[in-house]
């Protein structure tokens, strides 16, 4: 396996500048922030993509990406919202394949841009896609 980043963090072997750290997780601000205070929410144990987590390492990134937004906003730091981004896979943009919740800051002005083609779709349509869906469910 390719060397990843965000173990040897968790290993403490890499330097990161950490916000929070239990048995689950790791939380550290990004070091190319979309905006100050940007925090990576990664579990301590290797896993590539949101399906190799298990719902105890679900539930223990999720609080924490609530914690530090509750955290952010009270830090004094630019904060008036904040945006949950987890991308899986490379066509989602990630680019590092170690699983990691982004907790971004996000405040009037704050030149986050995040654009998509965005498109109405017919119920008929999105009744399909649904069912689809329910039909590829574990």
């Amino acid at each position: 396996m390719k060397l990843c980043v965000f173990c040897e963090i968790v290993a403490g072997r890499a330097a990161a500048s950490v916000v929070h750290d239990d048995d689950s997780v790791v939380a550290i601000l990004d070091h190319k922030p979309a905006t100050a205070g940007h925090v990576l929410v990664i579990p301590r144990v290797h896993m590539a993509g949101l399906a190799d987590a298990d719902d105890a390492i679900g539930t223990a990134i999720w609080r924490t990406a609530r914690r530090v937004s509750a955290a952010l906003r009270a830090s004094g730091l630019p904060c008036d919202g904040v945006r949950l981004s987890l991308a899986d896979g490379a066509a989602a943009g990630q680019d590092v394949f170690h699983l990691h919740l982004h907790v971004v800051p996000r405040y009037a002005g704050d030149g986050v841009v995040v654009t998509a083609d965005w498109k109405k779709r017919s119920r008929a349509r999105l009744d399909q896609d649904a069912a689809l869906i329910r039909a590829a469910l574990p």
